[in-house]
């Protein structure tokens, strides 16, 4: 299973439930995406609060230890059919490329992705989406 960013954002600030979260994932190993530490790293960069700005560090490097999903061309693959089906459906990729992304991720290795943003990856072809 692939936690989307917003699961380990939502983890690292407590604003959602460890509990909660192990639960949904039940046995299933963990994963993080490439895609998703961008993401945080661009969090560490972009504050400017000293306190929180560590905090996210250590979130950050705790995360980087984890078992992280790479990008690969069969990823890059399952990315453009899933931005041309946004694009047919009259949604703009471009505004969920991130999303798109992590979701193609999926797909390439069959995991679930756990997200709380359901709306972001709604009707996306061949993606199991779970939400806490």
């Amino acid at each position: 299973m692939i936690f989307d960013t917003s699961i380990w954002v939502g983890l690292t600030s407590g604003q959602m439930s460890s509990q909660s979260v192990l639960k949904a994932a039940g046995d299933e190993q963990v994963y993080i995406s490439a895609i998703s530490l961008g993401e945080l790293a661009f969090g560490v960069e972009s504050c400017s609060d000293p306190a929180t700005r560590m905090l996210r560090i250590r979130s950050l490097r705790s995360l980087q230890q984890r078992p992280v999903l790479d990008v690969s061309s069969l990823t890059a693959s399952a990315f453009g059919i899933l931005a041309a089906f946004m694009k047919q459906s009259g949604r703009s990729p471009r505004t969920r490329v991130n999303d798109l992304w992590i979701a193609a991720q999926a797909i390439e290795n069959d995991y679930a992705l756990l997200t709380s943003n359901l709306k972001d990856f709604e009707g996306l072809p061949g993606l199991q989406v779970v939400c806490p």
